[in-house]
């Protein structure tokens, strides 16, 4: 499979991405912005990566694409793709972040951002048609000079942009555990907690880059996470992907929180009155959000513009987030002391503060708190290793014939309501809700379950599984 656009920028193995072609696109980029008079000649482009191990070579490949457009390539080395998001926005300039965010490290990817942000559905349409007639062959390794060097600048700014949104010493007495891993904001989220006055407490740092999908937990780093813990008697544990644009928070149990459960606690901590999220978050949002709900599909781009027609037409705090816990805001917002300007790309760090904020500031175990939510409980699991087009045709069989649809579902229930926004999400008759839907970022099937308990919700995904896997075109 070669490499493409998914819900969140360009994917691809490694090789089909190091042989030129996420130099190619870079080209294809820069072009397209000139064409719309975005930028010119001499303008600067701002590049980061992750720790993966094929971004550093590819960064390089990149910045050398952008210098032979007659455009200043800046370093900014390894940072959070929020970060570089924040800095090149607010020197009206367009950014570059080689990650494959939480997928394997046998591939990687690329993000794009216009001097306004991140890119939409438009302009990957517009990309895509351009880098056909781009030699892929005839991109450089490097570039002729050394870019200047923005690395240092473009972190501490990023943890600027969050002094004062916890109080000081709000969370004294009180020990957070920061799992460091392979990402990339691993040596910043202790500089960003420590004004709080927690006892910080780091674990499980790799030099081996480890892809942690915050929508998908791996029983291993579930298992880990709850041995940690228990071992450092922990209030909470927070991390994040490879990229740093999904959070992952655990509470003093070592449950992992659900993403969406985080973006349904920083719009209300925000006051926000709209608020975007993709049919795969929880249900039961809208009725515990005082904001207007709006759905879109999976992917930040049309979350983007979702946000953006809102704040268009008017709405004056606009939030949008993902079942990844991905928080976005295309307004900007006044918490504490922090004055944080608009950054309509996905961050961990906001819903990090938000949660720790609402519940261990109240002096309330984070566990308490979101249970007294009342969600439905919902779950997610994958399959991996599933091609695309064959999930694309068991969504498609499934949501056309009834009686393959019926045969499929034998067993589990039987259907009352279908939604096709995304993928198959199907409402079954005593309320319990299933979707299934293939992953826009690597072959994999995407399962989501909701259910009144947690073993009804995880029996779901269970039963799922082998039925999928031995789909039969």
């Amino acid at each position: 499979m070669a490499a493409k656009f998914g819900t969140s920028g360009l994917r691809g193995l490694v090789g089909e991405l190091d042989d030129g072609t996420a130099a190619a696109h870079v080209v294809a980029f820069l072009r397209h912005l000139k064409s719309a008079g975005a930028v010119a000649e001499g303008d600067p482009v701002y590049f980061g990566q992750d720790l993966r191990p094929s971004s550093a070579e590819i960064a390089a490949q990149c910045m050398a694409a952008a210098e032979d457009e007659k455009l200043e390539p800046v370093d900014c080395g390894a940072l959070p793709t929020p970060a570089l998001a924040a800095w090149a926005i607010a020197r009206g300039a367009a950014s570059i972040m080689v990650t494959g965010s939480h997928i394997p490290a046998d591939r990687n990817g690329v993000k794009f951002y216009r001097p306004d942000g991140e890119i939409d559905k438009g302009d990957e349409a517009a990309i895509s048609a351009r880098v056909g007639d781009i030699d892929r062959a005839a991109m450089r390794w490097t570039p002729h000079h050394r870019p200047a060097d923005a690395s240092a600048a473009a972190l501490s700014a990023f943890v600027a942009r969050y002094e004062g949104f916890l109080a000081e010493g709000c969370l004294a007495g009180k020990r957070i555990g920061v799992y460091e891993h392979s990402t990339v904001i691993r040596d910043l989220l202790a500089g960003i907690l420590a004004p709080s006055g927690a006892e910080i407490v780091p674990v499980g740092r790799s030099d081996v880059f480890v892809p942690v999908d915050t929508e998908a937990v791996s029983d291993q780093a579930r298992a880990r996470i709850r041995a940690w813990t228990k071992r450092y008697s922990l209030d909470a544990l927070v991390s994040a992907d490879g990229d740093a644009d999904r959070p992952l928070i655990a509470d003093e149990r070592g449950e992992v929180v659900r993403g969406d459960v985080l973006g349904l606690l920083v719009a209300r901590l925000l006051g926000a009155d709209v608020a975007v999220t993709p049919v795969t978050s929880n249900s039961g949002i809208e009725s515990r959000l005082d904001a207007k709900v709006v759905r879109t599909r999976v992917g930040s781009p049309f979350v983007i513009a979702a946000m953006i027609s809102a704040r268009d037409a008017g709405a004056e705090k606009v939030v949008g987030f993902e079942a990844n816990g991905g928080l976005l805001t295309a307004s900007p917002f006044t918490f504490g002391k922090a004055q944080l300007p608009a950054l309509p790309t996905r961050d961990c760090v906001l819903p990090v503060l938000c949660t720790l904020a609402v519940s261990l500031g109240a002096g309330q175990p984070l566990s308490t708190f979101v249970e007294g939510l009342g969600l439905p409980v919902a779950v997610s699991g994958r399959i991996e290793d599933f091609p695309t087009e064959k999930g694309k045709n068991l969504v498609a069989v499934l949501t056309a014939e009834a009686g393959r649809r019926a045969q499929f579902l034998d067993g589990i229930g039987e259907v009352g309501g279908l939604d096709t926004t995304d993928g198959l999400r199907m409402t079954l008759a005593d309320g319990r809700i299933l979707h299934l839907r293939p992953s826009g970022n690597a072959p994999e099937m995407r399962i989501y379950a909701e259910a009144a308990t947690e073993e009804d919700a995880e029996s779901l995904v269970a039963e799922m599984a082998p039925r999928i896997s031995g789909w039969q075109d």
